[in-house]
């Protein structure tokens, strides 16, 4: 078990690594050379931006679906290859227009990935294990944008020129040609779901306990019919209820998502203040200040089960961020303080999508669980695609007034959903008590010989109302 976990984890965390490196490697190739050598104008960066979203957002659903009839082993490796190559592709790009079809094809590929892994995160681990694996798994897309700095700064200085390419046509071939092993592994290694994988190192013992150390599932939980599947999904109060606090959370990253430290450091270089390097290093503390604090709140929210107190935390971090970007003329040193500051709001993703994964694997659907995901993931790109063109374009550098206004305004619809969140999973926990039970039980394993030794101590329902309690 121990083995096909590590295989699990590794597999996912490298993926989504390489998948933020692309995203980060395309805003600092944006700053070095790109805009200049394709002549970007206004708002391209932003729409550019937009593309690839539309292509995330579209790509959501369908994934969701396919992963219920394809293996997860075949299918997710496969859209690794593809986007390894249309990241390499974009080296070649001579045009606006271009770029645009490959980033959104690129957005389309790479929807795979996240909703993907969280999905099989909630098929393999209980709901007490399920944060800290979402907040490592996120946390390792985070320091793939910190790694895309540190590559880009590298390649920039040595090998900008060669072979006739800028250093932001390296840029993208390395990151293709890197990525492309992972593909290998996961075809290898991947592990597949609890109750398909075929993986050699488990024992059939060990499969099962792998099902019985879960809460119980549907017998038709991967059921795709388009009627039934329709049917359990607009049924379902936790779609009316996740996605919007999907879209909340998600736009609560605003700052740190579309890139503004970058954008502002690259605008008080043009003036002559900073050297390329430092554009390109950093905002690096950006995503180690996100990776701290999202595995921070998951070890709180795995060891408590309390899960408000943490989107206190992030919006407070928030609220005070944008108090000090607000004020025009700021000090720089306080202006980057507060970039640095927002970069806590990553800390919303073992919030968001580890709450919603133990909500939905409560009623054993595993198909309906997956098209929730995907959907709240689908949903909370959609601001993405006119977001920053309304309110942080490019061209307002660097100071987004607008921008800055609308999110007190996100900041207090975020508070609100947090209780009805909180109503929803006590709702659950009350129409399944016996899923909710293992919300706090413990599985004590020894193995030996064939069959492993284990004994779960289901705990009353009435705890798990206390626990989740604020």
């Amino acid at each position: 078990m121990a083995y096909s976990e590590a295989c699990f984890k590794t597999y996912c965390c490298l993926s989504f690594f390489f998948n933020y490196l692309d995203r980060q490697a395309f805003a600092n190739a944006y700053v070095a050379g790109l805009q200049e050598a394709v002549n970007l104008q206004g708002t391209d960066y932003n729409v550019l931006l937009a593309m690839t979203t539309a292509g995330y957002v579209l790509g959501q659903i369908p994934h969701g679906i396919v992963i219920q009839v394809v293996a997860p082993r075949i299918w997710f490796p496969s859209m690794v290859v593809v986007w390894a190559i249309l990241t390499m592709v974009s080296a070649a790009a001579k045009s606006y227009v271009q770029l645009c079809v490959i980033r959104f094809f690129l957005g389309l590929v790479e929807a795979s990935t996240y909703c993907g892994a969280i999905y099989c995160i909630g098929c393999w681990y209980k709901p007490r294990e399920i944060a800290k694996r979402t907040a490592l798994f996120t946390a390792s897309g985070q320091a793939g944008s910190m790694f895309a700095g540190l590559m880009m700064t590298a390649i920039y200085k040595g090998m900008n020129g060669l072979a006739g390419l800028a250093g932001w046509q390296w840029v993208f071939i390395i990151d293709g040609i890197i990525t492309l092993p992972i593909a290998i592994m996961g075809f290898l290694y991947f592990p597949d779901l609890p109750e398909k994988t075929k993986a050699p190192w488990l024992t059939s013992a060990e499969k099962q306990l792998a099902l019985e150390r879960l809460p119980p599932k549907r017998e038709d939980g991967h059921n795709i019919n388009p009627w039934s599947l329709a049917k359990r999904t607009f049924t379902m109060p936790a779609l009316y209820i996740l996605v919007p606090f999907a879209i909340v959370c998600s736009v609560l990253e605003a700052y740190s998502v579309q890139n503004l430290y970058l954008l502002w450091l690259k605008f008080q270089s043009s003036l002559g203040f900073f050297t390329q390097a430092q554009v390109n290093t950093y905002p690096l503390g950006i995503q180690a200040v996100g990776i701290v604090s999202n595995l921070l709140g998951a070890v709180y929210i795995d060891a408590t089960g309390r899960r408000v107190p943490m989107g206190v935390v992030a919006v407070t971090l928030q609220l005070v961020a944008t108090i000090l970007l607000i004020i025009p003329n700021m000090p720089w040193a306080a202006t980057m303080f507060a970039y640095y500051l927002a970069g806590s709001a990553y800390m919303v993703n073992s919030l968001l999508f580890g709450w919603a994964n133990v909500i939905c694997q409560r009623g054993g659907d595993d198909a309906l669980r997956s098209i929730i995901l995907t959907s709240m993931n689908a949903f909370s790109q959609i601001p993405y695609t006119f977001w920053g063109i309304l309110l942080f374009p490019a061209n307002k550098v660097p100071y987004w007034r607008d921008g800055y206004i609308s999110m007190f305004v996100v900041m207090a619809i975020m508070l609100g959903l947090l209780w009805v969140v909180l109503w929803l999973d006590r709702r659950t926990a009350k129409e399944h008590p016996d899923a909710a039970a293992y919300d706090t039980a413990e599985v004590v394993v020894a193995v030996g010989g064939e069959k492993p030794q284990y004994i779960k101590s289901m705990p009353k329902v009435e705890f798990q109302r206390e626990n989740s309690a604020v």
